[in-house]
């Protein structure tokens, strides 16, 4: 019995060592299944369409205001589609030499909302007050950290449509575009420039 036994797994051993290479060659041939893999999220925008922003602009300036609607898109056939706004409103006034106080919320595509303060001073024939509501588109601001320094006007940029008056303030790569529709008297050219801050301010350098 037990010699039958040895055999029988002789047989069964000798057959495995004949198959082995015949096995391992057939595995080696055989396809591999391509492991299943997801297809890549589209991206996510971060700028803000025209109409997007021109219902944000009707919230503050009133729906079908005069001009609003022509002065945005000029904006985007001039600069394109921006990736942060501002709300807010303002108040200035000057007598040769000017100051203007501002401060809103900064909307951002990517990080969100927060609190923003604006001054600025200026020098030129410029005399009277005025308060306005502000609406500004802001292109390349990448980082919101970006926006607290000084910007400064840049000439022969200013427009006027309708009542609404937008002028360009650029520095390095970042343009924000203040629109205004103001409430006051104000008469005169002047040079100057805006700080923007975390905090508000009392001296407006």
């Amino acid at each position: 019995m037990q010699q039958m036994m040895k055999q029988v797994m002789a047989v069964a051993l000798i057959g495995l060592l004949a198959a082995g290479p015949a096995l391992a060659q057939e595995a080696q041939t055989a396809p591999v299944p391509a492991p299943a893999v997801a297809p890549p999220p589209p991206p996510a925008t971060q700028t803000y369409a025209e109409e997007d922003v021109l219902g944000a602009a009707e919230d503050v300036f009133g729906k079908g205001a005069e001009g609003l609607a022509e002065i945005v898109r000029k904006t985007f056939k001039d600069r394109g589609q921006p990736n942060a706004y501002i709300v807010g409103r303002e108040a200035g006034g000057a007598f040769i030499v000017g100051v203007r106080y501002g401060s809103g919320m900064l909307y951002h595509k990517v990080e969100g909302e927060r609190k923003i303060h604006w001054t600025g001073p200026s020098v030129g024939f410029d005399i009277g007050g005025d308060g306005s509501k502000v609406f500004a588109l802001v292109y390349n601001l990448n980082d919101t950290e970006d926006l607290y320094r000084r910007y400064p006007a840049a000439e022969g940029k200013a427009y006027l449509i309708g009542g609404f008056t937008a002028n360009y303030l650029q520095r390095d790569n970042i343009v924000i575009v203040p629109i205004k529709l103001g409430v006051g008297w104000r008469l005169g050219l002047n040079g100057g420039y805006l700080k923007f801050s975390k905090k508000g301010k009392v001296l407006p350098f």
